[in-house]
């Protein structure tokens, strides 16, 4: 197959250059020349080029191959110099080798002249292909050491032998901003950072590394150091992928970040919602006092008085003359009026603290779900596993309200005709489930805006330790699982209907 040939062809004697020419057909090129014969006109074609081969006479009348080889040399061109000619002695072609020409050939043996183009013209493009990747290379490297020198945090490289010995083969620019430790002072002695890390973390930190290398898989830790000077307290995030492992050594690489901000903000928060709670369970805890207060006031003194009132009318009602129906009709519409009071102060009572929770857990959920049945005209059935609880009054408080929302919730959404109820103590946690045969709830209604008596029903069993589940699907009915810790119960299998 005829390949191109750019040629140069340094050479006074034409009859010289069509040998050549024929030489190189005859070789399979196709050669597009263009011959010079001095230093002037050598430089003129060298600026036009690109060439992809020069030959050279060595002895011209004007010019010599070893003039030509030093211009060619002058640009800096990386293509084959091969000078040809008549006569040559074995110094002059080794110093013309030293001087920079790939190689010679003897016009009396031109057959070696196209195994040696190409095998310099393969050489060369093997030179060209080396700088191109090297070139990329030290972009690559370029790019790579500012994308690491603007990264907020230290990029490195870590091998662990199996004695935990670590050493850091690359530490990026941004260990002295994190670390205060030039990079290359990590280099030489790992053991700079390891002494930064805080004792009660460092323990955690080297079998993270261990973790990864026994899986083959990313470490992901977090941890404290302290920064000189001032010991200052940093938090970072240390990311490692290993690449390497082998008998207990593990290398590869990673990343360290400050997180200090955010975990300071993660601890103010966790801190604000630990006041928030403990302010909370003391609103409630005020509240349910309270509300017993209020309950204990109205069944002792509006209750006492509307009794006293009642007997004061009946007394009345004896020494009216039978005659007088108008006084014997107001003094019955008082009674009745009084009758109507105490029934919705007794109401009220019992909606602010049924005394029924006197009476224990179970017998409260009971006679809820017995009222709850009687109102709405809804089954309720409850099933108690267990007939002696030891429950903290706390406890039974928060349970008894969660389960009074629970039936709230499903007169106002489930469209229920059926409700179950199990109340049991498993393993020192008593569980309260609820479920219907309603409409059902979608997850997105769960934490919609205005959700506010699930979010207060998860939000007090929280309080006391404990946790609200709300499960279902649209056309299949919703489940409320409580489940509230340091309850102590007899198994008795009791069971009871709400209402018969």
């Amino acid at each position: 197959m005829s390949q191109p040939l750019r040629l140069l062809l340094v050479e006074d004697s034409q009859d010289d250059a069509d040998l050549l020419l024929l030489t190189l057909r005859r070789g399979g090129y196709v050669p597009q020349h263009r011959r010079v014969s001095d230093a002037r006109e050598m430089a003129a074609a060298l600026d036009d080029g690109p060439w992809d081969l020069v030959i050279a006479d060595y002895s011209l009348p004007q010019f010599s191959g070893i003039a030509a080889l030093e211009l060619f040399k002058s640009r800096n061109i990386d293509i084959p110099f091969i000078i040809v000619s008549g006569h040559i002695g074995e110094d002059e072609a080794v110093a013309a080798m030293k001087g920079g020409a790939h190689d010679y050939v003897m016009k009396r043996n031109l057959s070696r002249l196209v195994p040696a183009i190409n095998r310099e013209m393969r050489e060369a493009e093997m030179r060209s292909a080396r700088q191109a990747a090297e070139k990329r290379l030290v972009e690559h490297e370029t790019r790579l050491s500012a994308i690491l020198s603007n990264i907020p945090g230290v990029v490195f490289q870590l091998a662990r032998d199996a004695g935990d010995k670590w050493h850091f083969s690359y530490v990026s620019e941004g260990s002295e901003d994190l670390l205060g430790i030039p990079p290359e002072r990590l280099v030489d002695n790992a053991r700079l950072f390891l002494d930064l890390i805080d004792p009660a973390d460092h323990g955690a930190l080297n079998a993270c590394i261990s973790d990864a290398g026994a899986g083959q898989a990313g470490a992901h830790w977090e941890g404290r150091i302290r920064v000189r000077p001032g010991n200052e307290i940093r938090w970072i995030n240390l990311r490692f992928s290993p690449t390497v492992v082998s008998g207990g050594a593990v290398s590869g690489e990673g990343i360290m970040t400050n997180i200090t901000e955010s975990k300071l903000a993660e601890q103010e928060i966790r801190e604000s919602r630990r006041r928030l709670s403990e302010l909370t369970s003391h609103l409630e805890r005020v509240k349910e006092q309270e509300r017993t207060r209020i309950a204990r006031e109205i069944h002792d003194d509006i209750g006492g008085n509307l009794t006293a009132i009642k007997i004061d009318l009946m007394w009345l009602a004896g020494r009216v003359p039978a005659a007088d129906k108008t006084l014997g009709a107001k003094i019955r519409q008082l009674d009745g009026l009084v009758d109507d009071t105490i029934k919705t102060t007794s109401r009220i009572g019992r909606d602010l603290r049924p005394g029924i929770l006197d009476l224990g857990l179970a017998a409260a959920i009971e006679w809820a779900a017995k009222d709850f049945e009687r109102r709405m005209d809804i089954p309720c059935r409850v099933e108690c596993a267990t007939e002696e609880m030891d429950i903290d009054p706390d406890t039974a408080n928060a349970l008894f309200s969660i389960f009074r929302e629970t039936l709230t919730n499903i007169t106002k959404h489930a469209a229920a005709t059926r409700v179950d109820t199990l109340l049991q103590v498993e393993d020192d946690m008593l569980n309260l489930t609820v479920e219907d045969n309603g409409r059902g709830i979608a997850a997105a209604d769960m934490g919609k805006a205005g959700s506010f008596g699930l979010r207060g029903m998860a939000e007090r069993a929280a309080q006391l330790g404990g946790t609200v589940t709300v499960t279902g699907a649209p056309g299949s009915g919703t489940r409320v699982t409580v489940r509230m810790p340091g309850a102590r119960a007899v198994p008795s299998g009791r069971s009871a209907a709400g209402a018969a």
